[in-house]
């Protein structure tokens, strides 16, 4: 076989792998318009189901709107439930916050707990360990301090619980930035890459088995049948490793009808990268085959590739209009329709150097295992973290 006719060959077998994004979006969209269809069908039904609740808040630092992101936990319409803090630094600057809540809102059970033992480096879990043994309902719902809510949201968590084949309920969210072109990159993530990969894995698979911070919702019981948040004390993702773990005692992970809102601060373009760079090693990390995967998701490098590959010039614009039509339709099937997000509204032109980036920082995530997470240096290893340095006061929020 002649030269000519291997590179003849390996220029078609190029331009064939360069159509795997384009199969994929086209499931992508296919999973999202499937999932939000029903989801924009059901009609809201009152559940009678409202057990007393925990809502569990690990905490470090102010976030952007923290204040106000508290405050919808305590304006919720449900009976009885209790917000119980845990902070692992006694002069936090977020406990004066936790305590003009409580005096805001004197109706409400509020608990502020600090001197968390620290059982492992993920300072977080270490919270969820305290408040977990602290709380006193059996309905424990977690989520992140940058999470707002609407007054409906304890109900629509409490509802699927109590049907005894679900385990766990998670939820997506809906952005909300305040002028930053790095925070509207980040926002954007969950309508470019979250939702689709996990509704295309929930179509594959059958089922959901991953949850996200900004919602985690079980009881004790399934709790404890995971062997408590103690046995995630080491691991970088505990929200992935929460839903794995209730996935294979073969219970259902439900998805919330109504996003909850992620508050987004001000960040430059450098702490963009830094956050994209952290979840990138982390998801290396848990799905280390996963991740090699995801280059059969990125569209736009494959779309370049093809349109310098491509034999005639229509077939180049081929490739990169498809990619582009595609994907936007994708994210707006996602993003704008199904979770009404204003950010992926507003910044869907933005997509393709979203996608851009995003290819880079994968490559990067190859190359990297030193993250820097609130203030404090781990390396993550297996999914494990090993803290490498002390806390830095400048280094923190």
């Amino acid at each position: 076989m002649s030269v000519h006719a291997v590179l003849q060959g390996l220029r078609w077998a190029a331009l064939a792998a360069a159509a795997g994004p384009l199969v994929y979006y086209a499931l992508a969209i296919y999973c999202g318009w499937d999932f939000f269809r029903g989801e924009h069908r059901r009609k809201a039904v009152a559940s009678s189901h409202t057990p007393p609740a925990s809502i569990l808040k690990p905490v470090r630092g102010v976030d952007h709107g923290a204040y106000e992101n508290f405050a919808s936990f305590c304006r919720l319409d449900y009976p009885e439930y209790e917000i119980l803090f845990a902070v692992g630094d006694d002069d936090d600057p977020v406990i004066p916050l936790v305590e003009k809540l409580r005096r805001d809102f004197p109706e409400r059970q509020i608990r502020l707990l600090t001197g968390i033992e620290q059982l492992g480096p993920n300072r977080k879990v270490n919270n969820l360990c305290r408040l977990t043994r602290e709380a006193r309902h059996g309905l424990l719902v977690m989520s992140d301090s940058d999470v707002r809510v609407e007054p409906n949201y304890l109900r629509e968590v409490a509802a699927p619980i109590a049907d005894a084949q679900v385990g766990a309920v998670t939820s997506f969210f809906r952005g909300q930035v305040e002028g930053s072109l790095g925070a509207e990159f980040e926002a954007l993530v969950l309508a470019a890459e979250t939702v689709p990969n996990a509704l295309v894995a929930r179509k594959i698979e059958g089922k959901v088995q991953f949850a996200f911070g900004w919602t985690m919702a079980t009881t004790k019981k399934h709790l404890e049948a995971i062997g408590g948040f103690e046995a995630m004390v080491y691991h970088h993702s505990d929200d992935f490793e929460f839903g794995n773990r209730i996935s294979a005692l073969g219970l259902r992970i439900e998805l919330l009808r109504t996003p909850v809102t992620m508050v987004f601060p001000r960040e430059t373009m450098k702490e963009f990268l830094q956050h994209e760079l952290r979840w990138a090693i982390g998801l290396r990390n848990v799905r280390p085959a996963g991740y090699v995967g995801l280059l059969m998701t990125f569209g736009l490098p494959w779309a370049v590739l093809a349109a310098a590959l491509a034999p005639s010039i229509s077939l180049a614009a081929g490739y990169l209009g498809a990619y582009l039509a595609l994907r936007l339709l994708l994210v707006w099937t996602v993003g704008v329709w199904g979770l009404g997000d204003p950010v992926t509204r507003r910044s869907l032109w933005l997509v393709p150097l979203r996608d851009a980036i995003n290819f880079v920082v994968w490559v990067a995530g190859f190359f990297a295992s030193k993250i820097r997470w609130r203030g404090i240096e781990y390396r993550v290893k297996k999914g494990l973290l090993v803290r490498v340095s002390k806390e830095s006061a400048s280094a923190a929020e």
